[in-house]
């Protein structure tokens, strides 16, 4: 089955499987890039020697993989914060995530891709902490992610702003929002992107929204409303599809599972197999 867009599969869903065996295994099942979460690679990824990162770049490459991007940027180490009215922390916070555009920039795999996206989430990272409102907050985020846009143009990386449900944070919680803070940037480095999970509080269809502002999303996580893998619920993923396939969407589609138990090859088996079978004939190419 060859279609626009492709199917990649975030790394943390296999724990301490060593990387060199997810990356076997995934690819086996289908799956052509692999999306990682930092603190997967060390307790302080933005450090990670360059022989680490060449090492981790052969291992995807040796499989035939290509690198997707990050996400999860901030759960480790712990403290960070992007908005925080405690200007020191800020500017340690940011000076990270510029740490983690340079890995993002050192791991790419595939010639002739960019070198991959990051999913800027984080939201107890982002959230309203000190006396500020929600508001400044976003404006503070804003101000400080148009800062970082230049070094991410440079190395040719995509910083996404992820918009998250209210009930994670206060801080974008629509891709309205989010959408908002990609034009007021200005920038090609600074995009946003769709995921089905977090996407449970918009009041518009998901359909209707990939329609209206595809221009803008670069990157899509696929899960159950629940943060289980596709088809074990009842969300929609032929219509995503569908709807993808109409805006001419050619990124990946990333599998992320927030429900770690059981055994992530059935479940990375099941979700490629679910979402094979919602492809709409339209994108078959």
């Amino acid at each position: 089955m060859h279609v626009p867009y492709r199917f990649a599969i975030c790394n943390e869903m296999f724990g301490q499987t060593p990387f060199a065996q997810v990356c076997n295994e995934v690819r086996a099942l289908g799956y052509e890039g692999v999306e990682i979460a930092p603190f997967t690679l060390a307790d302080d990824p933005a450090s990670l020697p360059l022989e680490r990162r060449e090492e981790t770049r052969r291992i995807m490459a040796g499989e035939g993989l290509c690198f997707v991007g990050l996400h999860w940027l901030l759960a480790s180490p712990p403290g960070l914060h992007m908005t925080t009215p405690d200007e020191a922390l800020r500017r340690h916070t940011w000076e990270y995530i510029h740490k983690l555009i340079d890995l993002c920039g050192d791991l790419t795999v595939c010639q002739g891709d960019n070198n991959g996206v990051m999913v800027l989430g984080s939201p107890k990272q982002r959230s309203a902490v000190g006396g500020m409102t929600p508001k400044e907050a976003m404006n503070m985020f804003t101000h400080e992610l148009a800062y970082a846009a230049p070094h991410a143009e440079s190395r040719g990386v995509k910083i996404l702003v992820e918009a998250l449900s209210p009930d994670q944070t206060d801080v974008v919680t629509s891709l309205c929002d989010a959408i908002k803070i990609v034009r007021q940037i200005g920038s090609p480095a600074v995009q946003t992107m769709f995921d089905t999970h977090n996407a449970v509080a918009e009041k518009e269809s998901h359909s209707e929204l990939i329609r209206r502002y595809c221009s803008h999303i670069q990157h899509v996580h696929v899960n159950e409303m629940d943060g289980r893998e596709p088809g074990t619920g009842d969300y929609d993923f032929s219509s995503l599809l569908t709807a993808l396939t109409a805006v001419k969407y050619s990124g990946w589609i990333s599998l992320e599972v927030f429900d770690l138990t059981g055994d992530p090859r059935q479940k990375a088996q099941s979700a490629i197999n679910h979402l094979r079978k919602g492809v709409p004939e339209a994108a078959l190419i």
